[in-house]
């Protein structure tokens, strides 16, 4: 690989002598493109949550690193994801949110499938009166579905549909957290929020994996979670992050608090875990609630972060998640300025990627490692 891209080697080497992935991965377009297909489309990639379909009928058009997609809850329940275009002409079929009350009629020439992707009806295609033709079949013209698993109520996408199944790419992250493979409950509206941040995407994981910054950054969280009370977590090819051994829950003002998920092991007592699962998902787990963040990029300088949260129970108190809300979006904001300032920093010519501490950098270099592998694989199979 190294006669490939030495820059890439460089970033491969051991953490104390690595260096980060140079800045036209986080301001080329061309590169933008080259991690589309090996960093987001090879693998398992987070597209929504499947909370945001919550009723049969319910679709939401996405697009997805400029491809359009739409996720829908069809009339058995399942949650899907399509390609959002006609098989006749390639239309747009769904331009916001909304139920599908019958089939999804293309608005161009009411080609119309049904919830689960197969068409329904193409009216004329035989000339005027005829809705059928013998050089039509139907049954190879529906949508284009693009294969898809939920975990965590996150709604994973794998492109390329090359990926291991999603249980064996994940299985050590899986293992890790058995603890909580139990019911998640959305929060509701007030338990999801959109930030908007003028950054790359991989800066948003680098920034969120790694405890490092906390108590310049977090003063709030790290007067009463230290940095000394964290500790790195590196799966390589997987995910890095980092976990507390001091996780305080929130109390109302008569004492009340958050539910706990069932019978957890006691080390989540006063713990808790976040980890950047590669390539674009961000998750935390604690014993009264979780979240997740899916970053979805926008080119190379922009990204939403598409935040929600989650309970142990369905009924939870209103005042109470209000202000978990309020006091993650603090948290969340309080990165931007961080995440901003990197992406200005890798306008500078003189910028090599950066050098990371071996003692406290290991889950950010745990990702750039993957990134350069990655690149290095595609490159070699393009």
């Amino acid at each position: 690989m190294t006669a490939i891209d030495p820059l890439l080697a460089d970033v491969q080497k051991p953490t104390a002598r690595a260096r980060g992935l140079p800045n036209a991965h986080y301001t080329d377009p061309s590169k933008f493109d080259e991690e589309r297909d090996a960093l987001f489309g090879a693998g398992w990639a987070g597209l929504a949550v499947a909370s945001d379909v919550p009723d049969k009928g319910d679709a939401v058009p996405i697009t997805f690193l400029g491809i359009p997609l739409l996720l829908i809850r069809g009339r058995d329940g399942d949650v899907q994801v399509f390609q959002n275009i006609c098989r006749h002409r390639g239309m747009i079929l769904v331009a916001e949110p909304r139920k599908i009350e019958g089939a999804i009629r293309c608005p161009y020439h009411s080609w119309c499938y049904s919830t689960q992707g197969k068409l329904v009806a193409t009216p004329h295609i035989g000339g005027p009166g005829h809705n059928t033709h013998k050089d039509v079949d139907h049954d190879t013209l529906g949508l284009i579905e693009v294969r898809s698993h939920i975990w965590r109520d996150v709604v994973w996408i794998n492109m390329s549909g090359k990926a291991p199944a999603f249980e064996d790419a994940m299985a050590d992250v899986i293992a890790r957290w058995s603890d909580f493979e139990q019911p998640l409950y959305h929060g509701g509206e007030d338990s999801r929020f959109t930030l908007t941040v003028n950054g790359n995407w991989k800066l948003a994981v680098e920034n969120y994996c790694e405890s490092y910054h906390l108590p310049w950054i977090h003063p709030g969280l790290n007067s009463y979670s230290r940095l000394e009370d964290h500790y790195n977590i590196e799966l390589d090819g997987v995910t890095s992050g980092q976990g507390t051994l001091v996780y305080r829950q929130l109390k109302g003002d008569t004492g009340q608090s958050f539910a706990d998920f069932e019978a957890l092991d006691a080390k989540w007592d006063a713990g808790a875990e976040y980890l950047s699962i590669y390539p674009n998902v961000l998750l935390g787990v604690h014993r009264d609630h979780a979240f997740a963040i899916i970053l979805l990029p926008d080119g190379p300088g922009v990204t939403k972060e598409a935040v929600h949260l989650y309970y142990a129970t369905p009924a939870t108190d209103g005042t109470l998640r209000t202000r978990n809300a309020e006091m993650w979006k603090e948290v969340f904001e309080e990165d931007i300025f961080v995440v901003e300032g990197m992406q200005k920093g890798r306008r500078a010519p003189g910028f090599d990627g950066g050098r990371f501490s071996p003692a406290m950098d290991g889950p950010t270099h745990c990702f750039h490692r993957w990134a350069a592998s990655r690149l290095a694989d595609h490159r070699a199979t393009a």
